[in-house]
């Protein structure tokens, strides 16, 4: 298997700016074995087979850990769901859930809650590697309150960085969403809204009235 570097070592510095670079994560996420700027997609794949499975993103050689709830879990899935049902009546591609990991870049990975890939994106067929080396289309976080404003920010970044088309962002606390075209392009989607699948998936749209009505149930 194949050492990917870091994106973007982090320099000499201090803890906080290691932290900032982050986007604030909290210091319980942050995995200190390996030591931060060290941590390679080896050390990824390790912690999602480990016993004590770990969902750890690679950022700037650090292991961050995804921030866990069962909530947010229960949101992501309902999503899944919903883009499973649409995709077996619209043959237009394939979705992963909250444990797919995906690298944006050599030694930039991230774990998204939902992962769109359109059928263009994996004509050759879907990769059997614990890292998928494809870019999602569209891609869905559901925040909990251990995500930081900082981390969201530097999700968009990575993410339009990489070639991702569209990312929904969900707050369960607020019932609410944004939807990202770029990291500075969004729209704001209120309770009783809806987010559509655009050129991406021309047909679908998720009520977030609905999708946390099947939550509350």
């Amino acid at each position: 298997m194949a050492t990917h570097t870091p994106t973007e070592a982090p320099e000499e510095g201090t803890l906080a700016e290691l932290l900032y670079r982050l986007g604030d994560v909290p210091l319980e996420r942050i995995r200190m074995r390996p030591a931060p700027g060290t941590a390679r997609e080896e050390d990824v794949i390790e912690a999602l087979e480990a016993a004590d499975k770990r969902l750890c993103e690679l950022v700037d050689g650090v292991l961050v850990e995804k921030a866990l709830g069962t909530w947010k879990s229960l949101i992501g899935g309902l999503i899944v769901h919903q883009l499973w049902s649409f995709l077996d009546r619209n043959n237009l591609g394939q979705v992963l859930g909250a444990d797919g990991a995906v690298r944006l870049a050599p030694g930039l990975v991230r774990i998204p809650d939902v992962s769109f890939f359109s059928s263009a994106q994996i004509a050759g067929g879907f990769p059997h590697a614990p890292i998928a080396d494809l870019v999602p289309d569209l891609v869905v976080d559901v925040l909990t309150p251990g995500n930081t404003s900082g981390e969201v920010q530097r999700k968009l970044r990575d993410y339009f960085r990489a070639g991702v088309h569209l990312v929904w962002v969900v707050q369960p606390r607020t019932r609410t969403a944004e939807r990202y075209d770029a990291p500075d392009r969004k729209r704001r989607v209120g309770r009783t809204g809806s987010l559509d699948g655009g050129d991406l998936l021309p047909g679908f749209n998720l009520s977030l009235p609905e999708l946390f009505a099947l939550a509350d149930d």
